[in-house]
């Protein structure tokens, strides 16, 4: 048996242990192992095994991941997305779907101080779903609103599916987090056009709300003052070249809790949980890591890429033809995988293809966090939609699964704008960098 099909056969092998609910990391390391030993032999494969282990853990790289889940835990802890919520609502005032809009555009702001599409979409869900509903609003729209928004969380940098996608193609992250700036604002006013106009088919909301004046339209915009110094100070210092993304991180991180404790809004029980969620969470992902590390080490040994490359070659395939299979192939595994395993089991296979096309993997890398962004929206797994179901019961699943559809639209109407011109990714990253 040659290496490539001994790569698709171990590749079929993991998507069937995926598919029985094994891991994604035991999948993973069993395959990467297993694999490894196949095409050499066992002791070779426990060393390749104990030197990824140790080159991931202390990859100085990575220590971006704890810090900016740090900085996004403990501005959650001290409130940070409430803030963020009541400016934008106070701004949107006495216009219908103006709530829907306020969540989506506090969604994407906590976004950038968060990174995490999960924890976005909690947040979001105890903050803004009450008020939605006493202005009025279905709860179909109210919670697929959140839902969207959440979904911002890992777009909008810092970007935790980034600081993977960097490690495992080998990419600068400053140039990701500049490509997403930009797509992530379009894909915000995406959201933000799909809420306006089902909010129009809903007469009755926010026309009793009273409209707020400039006066205080004005003032609401100084409230969340906390999110600008962290984003200016740690986002901004990445795209202005003061701080390497670690620094930034370890600043966000250390001025998150400064701010908090200035402002008597973040306890050291609040602190502690921050601490312990980051810690567990890190643990977590690194053990994936690790795990896909060795399998991508596999995966390069089978020369299974080649193997993809040679056969589209011969079905004499255009370029964005190729790109739309592998957008297909994400869609249907964001249906049973979340988007961190994703991620991790696609890149090392399907990069080599991509950029033996032409495409950029800067670009690249954008339209593989949208398609992981909407397999966190869409049925049927749909993660955002289980997290807000969780803290709603009340609202049926597939309540939910009827309400994201229209909201689906937005991610997919993105990525052809990125085919369409892929300056909207690319155009930041060559002026900074």
């Amino acid at each position: 048996m040659s290496g490539s099909v001994l790569g698709l056969v171990v590749v079929f092998c993991l998507f069937g242990l995926l598919m029985l609910r094994m891991p994604v990391w035991l999948s993973l390391m069993l395959c990467g192992v297993i694999g490894n030993t196949i095409m050499s032999r066992f002791s070779v494969a426990a060393a390749v095994t104990g030197q990824n282990a140790f080159d991931t853990a202390s990859n100085y790289s990575l220590s971006v991941i704890p810090l900016f889940m740090l900085m996004g835990e403990v501005a959650t802890n001290s409130r940070l997305s409430a803030e963020l919520f009541k400016a934008a609502r106070i701004v949107l005032s006495g216009i219908p779907g103006g709530l829907a809009v306020a969540t989506i555009g506090a969604s994407g702001a906590f976004g950038a101080v968060c990174g995490s599409s999960v924890a976005t979409a909690a947040t979001m869900t105890r903050i803004s779903l009450p008020e939605m509903r006493e202005a009025g609003y279905d709860d179909g729209l109210a919670a697929a609103s959140v839902a969207a928004g959440g979904s911002l969380g890992i777009l909008i940098p810092p970007s935790i599916i980034l600081v993977i996608y960097a490690a495992i193609a080998e990419q600068p992250l400053p140039e990701l987090f500049a490509a997403a700036f930009v797509p992530g604002i379009v894909l915000m006013l995406l959201y933000i056009v799909v809420a306006l106009f089902l909010s129009r088919k809903q007469q009755n909301l926010a026309l009793a709300d009273r409209s707020a004046s400039f006066g205080e339209r004005l003032l609401a915009l100084k409230e969340p003052w906390q999110f600008l110094v962290l984003f200016i100070c740690s986002i901004g210092g990445i795209y202005a070249g003061v701080f390497s993304p670690n620094e930034a991180a370890a600043v966000g991180a250390f001025g998150a809790i400064v701010l908090g404790a200035l402002g008597r809004r973040l306890s050291w029980a609040s602190l502690g949980r921050a601490l312990k969620v980051s810690v567990v969470t890190s643990c977590v992902l690194f053990t994936i890591i690790i795990a896909a590390t060795i399998f991508a080490n596999f995966v390069v040994q089978t020369r299974l890429p080649d193997l993809l490359l040679s056969g589209a070659q011969a079905l004499d395939l255009a370029p964005w033809a190729v790109m739309v299979l592998i957008i297909l192939i994400y869609i249907l595994m964001g249906c049973f995988l979340e988007g961190i395993g994703m991620v991790l089991i696609t890149v090392p296979v399907f990069l080599p293809v991509v950029t033996s096309f032409g495409y950029s993997p800067i670009w690249f890398a954008i339209i593989v966090v949208i398609v992981v962004e909407l397999g966190l929206i869409h049925p049927p797994v749909g993660m955002n939609l289980f997290i807000i179901q969780a803290q709603a019961p009340e609202i049926k699943i597939k309540q939910l699964y009827k309400a994201i559809l229209p909201f689906l639209l937005a991610p997919f109407a993105l990525i052809l704008l990125l085919f369409l011109f892929p300056e909207i990714a690319l155009w930041l990253p060559s002026v900074l960098y």
